[in-house]
């Protein structure tokens, strides 16, 4: 595992603005030597989902393996997905465990492991809500991913309905986290009607930010549209800001989680804010060995000649700045989301896969 060496706190940027500012951290990952360390630099949440789940089981089959395979063994008759499902529960379980002083400590509003729903659920906005509930009892500090499609959006109001704190995910866009934060308000104020508790609930609304500059890089080269070197960067970064700028005008409950880094402004152009950053562990370390100061930056706008050419040369920035830009049936379908939604779908074949090499080896490998 990679380490940062230091004489003082103030020297690692992470620790320095969880201390100093309202920004959280957040490890994007659920393996425990990773989430030990991050929780060293003031990290107070975890993600999970299949990409995730899978990359954690891989690199630990030493444990995993003999699980599945007991696993397997107390239910004969279950199927590879049934298998591979058991282990996702069974990792975040442990992961939430590591988080639940803090969660103690912070009154639900931290210390949480977000587990994602099987993005096989996607059009079933029941099954995904059924499984939210679930998924929410595994541990007390379990905050549940739920896509932000259409059928999601059904869920995730009925589910913060029913106390369980969600983390909207597959999110790149204004107008999804809008629609997000307008779902949640209504659960949130059905809840307070009807006498329950809202206080130790934690919403948060992710932004992919790095997915949706993958996905504009892509339209620019498919389009043959060129833009000033660096433009591209600051495409998720733009609209995270007028994102929160909307939140706050709005006094949405729910805060916003940056997500899917690709640069150092998916964190340093965010601090100051109260949102969550949630980098890959070894981007944690190259943040944290960056000797970048994290001065608030969440009020400082980007460049205007930037917005502009994003907006006047990029429809689907367009798409994605705009508080109207999509309408809630066309979320699934934006490109960043089906690119999103095929490679869950593909880690959870790959989850398949890994329980088959267990329990039935390939007789022409090795």
């Amino acid at each position: 595992m990679n380490t940062v060496t230091v004489d003082s706190w103030t020297a690692l940027p992470l620790l320095s603005m969880t201390r100093s500012t309202p920004t959280r951290l957040w490890n994007d990952s659920a393996t425990p030597a990773e989430l030990k360390q991050a929780i060293g630099w003031g990290a107070v949440g975890a993600t999970c989902n299949p990409v995730i789940a899978l990359g954690a089981l891989q690199a630990d089959l030493a444990h995993w393996g003999p699980r599945i395979a007991d696993c397997a063994a107390a239910q004969p008759t279950a199927g590879e997905s049934a298998v591979s499902w058991r282990m996702v529960r069974e990792l975040s379980v442990d992961a939430a465990r590591l988080l639940e002083p803090i969660f103690a400590r912070e009154n639900g509003r931290n210390g949480r492991l977000s587990i994602q729903t099987d993005p096989r659920l996607y059009r079933d906005e029941h099954a995904l809500l059924r499984q939210a509930e679930e998924f929410f009892g595994l541990a007390p500090n379990i905050i549940v991913k739920i896509p932000a499609i259409a059928t999601g959006i059904v869920a995730i109001e009925e589910a913060t309905f029913r106390g369980i704190s969600i983390n909207a995910t597959v999110s790149f866009t204004v107008a999804q986290a809008m629609t997000v934060g307008a779902a949640v308000e209504r659960g949130l104020r059905r809840r307070e009607s009807a006498g329950l508790d809202v206080a130790t609930m934690g919403p948060v609304c992710t932004i992919m930010v790095g997915r949706l500059d993958d996905w504009l890089k892509v339209v620019a080269e498919r389009d043959s549209i060129t833009l000033d070197p660096g433009y591209l960067e600051w495409a998720g970064v733009a609209v995270f800001k007028r994102a929160y700028a909307l939140y706050q005008q709005r006094g949405f409950r729910t805060r916003l989680l940056s997500a899917a880094f690709r640069n150092h402004m998916h964190w340093s152009q965010f601090v100051g804010g109260d949102v969550v950053i949630s980098p890959p562990f070894g981007w944690q370390v190259r943040l944290n060995n960056s000797g970048i100061e994290p001065v608030p930056r969440m009020d400082e706008p980007v460049r205007p000649d930037i917005v502009a050419a994003l907006y006047e040369k990029l429809p689907d920035f367009r798409r994605a700045y705009d508080e109207d830009g999509l309408h809630p049936g066309e979320f699934l379908n934006f490109g960043a989301s089906r690119r999103t939604m095929r490679q869950f779908l593909g880690a959870t074949d790959g989850l398949n896969r890994l329980v088959r090499d267990v329990l039935l080896p390939d007789p022409d490998v090795g």
